[in-house]
């Protein structure tokens, strides 16, 4: 059974607020949920505090209204891990590209078959 989510992450409101529905998170793919999961992980073992992820959430969201870039909120929520993991020193911007475009190497191999 996981334990509920720290509030400071379950409360968060405005335009940083978790797509639910019935009070339920919604990921409409499976990369979304991992990538949830990774970022409230990072924060429970201490990598950074929880207002440094949101901060940089509500700023990635701020800049893709502002030139009307048409993402997702979980590709904005993954390009704030992004940043935040590089700036934290956690992963290098090199290792976190080898690794994309490995998985996105994986994923073809996969949908080819």
């Amino acid at each position: 059974m996981s334990e509920p989510l720290d509030s400071s992450i379950s409360d968060m409101h405005g335009e940083t607020a978790f797509p639910r529905e019935n009070g339920e998170l919604v990921f409409e793919n499976p990369w979304e949920a991992r990538a949830f999961g990774i970022a409230v992980a990072l924060n429970e073992q201490g990598s950074y505090p929880w207002r440094d992820f949101s901060s940089g959430l509500a700023g990635e969201i701020g800049a893709a209204e502002n030139h009307s870039t048409d993402s997702t909120y979980y590709e904005r929520w993954l390009a704030s891990l992004e940043m935040l993991a590089i700036a934290k020193g956690l992963i290098s911007k090199e290792e976190l590209e080898s690794k994309a475009h490995e998985i996105s190497q994986e994923d073809d191999h996969h949908h080819h078959h």
